[in-house]
């Protein structure tokens, strides 16, 4: 998927499939005849047709090829439209050069994705997009194969209305792997549902020549049928800058063996080999592009679904806009853990790894054409952040995005000491963006046996981050008021200063709840909730959106004494009402100097309990002293901590 050491490896399909076999002769909803599906009768001469298909657009496909084709055998070549010319991977000529010579190229998705774990932009980008693509090259695309064999109903939907004529699964056919054991032994010609048509696992480095034919003879042996062998890597599978092979490999040696079998068996008329093209029939239909991708995101966290917490989408096991990613030899296990690092109603991400050869594994922003994916800005150079638990080193790694939507591995950071108990930040400054790339992702990794669980991840365009002149490193509330800094809550004063210690008013308080909210669309009345906050206020937007969420009811003489400063125990109230006005915990702190009579007596407690105020010693809360501006920054870090927006 990269273009060196480090790619994002091909899961298994037992991961997504295993549940689900197709049933030989089952009608299904979505029929061949209301879906307008044509192929060639079934084969009733022939028991077994074969069609020997291709993932990935490896290099190493060329010359298996060029020995297939000598032996007057062709094959389908599903190929992401965004790995042609990446290093490792085809290019242009190659693939034209597999369709002069009358192979099938069929489509894969741009950057292959898991494509159930994505919006249905992003997924009609990705599939409709590389149809786009590829046909710009020259190439006819009529058939899809879906990356990881991950598939559900929206995504069969989507692959049909970009045009493509079927879709391959992955693990639905019966083969040496265990699990297959009560499996069809073949699809059916025409398949029931030709948008998951059933193949045997992907083949490996364990598959043997007879596990290969087995294959052949055993749908021949019960009635025939159509069969898809999977191959990814021909040859060794070793990544020539890191020595790693990719277990998706078989030798060259056992393929040409295999190839020649299967070569006479089609002499000796008990198989015919084809394309898929040639198996399913139909027509090239025009080409769909995909939406445009989201506007890129410039300023504040890059990252989305930062703390992991959103989880995504159709039941995916993995958070929103982040995706497992994986190289060499190791056993990763991916999971959630609670409590996270912000507090106990958060959670985090582990990663387990066992039975480490080599290579990593690491938690990545989704690499994707838009709708995940953090924008960059050739030449600039990003800030990145992330809290961690370890029980060894671990570092940043990092790709970007370029050309047609490839994903590249960029670089690595220096490494980050082992904390097995305790919380640990690691903080990173990439260097400078390499021409041409337009969005990058960034994740901590693992690389030993062991655990690694990371949280709370941050990444900012280091052009938009500002060090204010009166906060130094030393500061109580540094780290929180850079966060407030970076995250654009708080812009500071024009001569660079934030003035830390000088009271926060109501006014740049309702400025610092709008940002942390997220800037929500919101048009303000025409006629101010408070008589004395003018349209022509700095802050007019902020305070009436206050209002009108609910955080503020203002004074009871219609004003909200925009330039008064905020006592604690009205922050207090203010963020309470902002998580909704949630149920107290009966066992929530008291304070010594905030009784029960006190009117903010809950939204305090509340405000303890949930560690975003510690109070001060002698178990005091201060709840009628001003807040400054260095407080409150703290305040709305640790609100972020426990309530982490998605």
């Amino acid at each position: 998927m990269v273009s060196n050491a480090r790619p994002i490896r091909e899961t298994t399909p037992s991961t997504f499939h295993k549940s689900r076999a197709l049933v030989i002769g089952l009608t299904l909803a979505l029929t061949a005849s209301v879906i307008g599906f044509v192929a060639p009768a079934a084969q009733a001469a022939i028991p077994t047709t074969v069609t020997l298909t291709f993932d990935d657009a490896n290099a190493d496909q060329v010359p298996a090829a060029s020995f297939i084709n000598g032996l007057g055998m062709k094959g389908t070549f599903f190929t992401p439209s965004g790995y042609i010319g990446v290093p490792g991977y085809m290019n242009v000529t190659d693939v034209l050069g597999l369709q002069t010579a009358g192979n099938e190229i069929g489509g894969h998705s741009v950057t292959h994705p898991d494509l159930t774990t994505m919006n249905v932009d992003e997924v009609t980008r990705q599939v409709c997009n590389d149809r786009v693509n590829l046909t710009a090259m020259g190439l006819d695309i009529q058939n899809f194969a879906y990356p990881f064999a991950s598939e559900n109903a929206a995504v069969e939907s989507i692959v049909q209305q970009c045009g493509y004529n079927s879709a391959r699964g992955l693990g639905d056919i019966r083969s040496k792997v265990p699990e297959s054991a009560t499996f069809p032994f073949f699809e059916n010609i025409p398949p029931a549902n030709p948008y998951v048509t059933g193949a045997p696992d992907q083949v490996d480095n364990t598959w043997t020549l007879l596990d290969l034919q087995n294959l052949v003879t055993d749908a021949n042996t019960n009635g025939g049928g159509w069969i898809q062998y999977t191959f990814h890597h021909i040859g060794t599978g070793v990544d020539p800058s890191s020595g790693v092979a990719d277990p998706l490999t078989v030798s060259t040696e056992l393929f040409q063996e295999f190839s020649t079998w299967l070569a006479g068996q089609v002499t000796a008329g008990t198989v015919v080999v084809k394309t898929v093209k040639e198996v399913i029939g139909g027509t090239t239909k025009p080409t769909v592009a995909g939406p445009a991708a989201p506007a890129p995101r410039t300023l504040g966290n890059l990252i989305q679904n930062p703390s992991m917490e959103t989880p995504g989408p159709n039941d995916s096991p993995y958070p929103n806009c982040w995706a497992p990613g994986s190289y060499g030899v190791n056993t990763p296990v991916y999971t959630a853990v609670s409590p996270g690092h912000g507090g106990t109603a958060t959670a985090a991400r582990q990663i387990g790894l066992s039975n480490y050869v080599g290579g990593d594994a690491k938690f990545l922003q989704q690499m994707d054409l838009g709708q995940c994916a953090p924008s960059a800005t050739p030449g600039n150079t990003y800030l990145a952040k992330a809290w961690y638990k370890a029980t060894g080193v671990t570092q940043f790694e990092a790709y970007y995005r370029t050309g047609l939507g490839s994903w590249v591995y960029w670089t690595a950071s220096p490494w980050f000491v082992a904390s097995p108990t305790e919380w640990a930040q690691a903080s990173w400054t990439t260097p400078a963006v390499p021409a041409g790339a337009t969005a990058i992702s960034i994740g901590l990794n693992i690389f030993a046996n062991g655990t690694l669980i990371t949280d709370d991840y941050e990444l900012y365009d280091t052009t938009t981050v500002r060090a204010f002149t009166d906060v130094p490193s030393t500061s109580q509330f540094y780290r929180e008021v850079s966060w407030a800094s970076d995250n654009q809550i708080t812009t500071g004063y024009s001569d660079g200063t934030f003035r830390p210690l000088q009271n926060i008013d109501r006014n740049a308080m309702a400025a610092f709840m709008y940002r942390l909210a997220g800037s929500p669309a919101y048009t303000p009345p025409a006629v101010s909730h408070f008589t004395d906050v003018p349209s022509t206020g700095p802050f007019y937007k902020e305070v009436n959106w206050l209002f009108d969420a609910g955080i503020t009811t203002g004074y009871g003489d219609g004003t909200f004494r925009p330039f008064g400063p905020v006592n604690r125990d009205a922050v207090a109230a203010f963020l309470y009402r902002m998580n909704g006005k949630p149920a107290v915990p009966a066992n929530a702190p008291t304070f010594v100097d905030v009784a029960p009579s006190n009117q903010f007596y809950n939204e305090i407690r509340w405000l303890a309990a949930t560690g975003i105020t510690t109070g001060y010693d002698g178990n005091l809360f201060k709840p009628v002293q001003p807040i400054a501006r260095d407080a409150m920054a703290a305040f709305v870090y640790r609100y972020n901590q426990n309530f982490p927006k998605g």
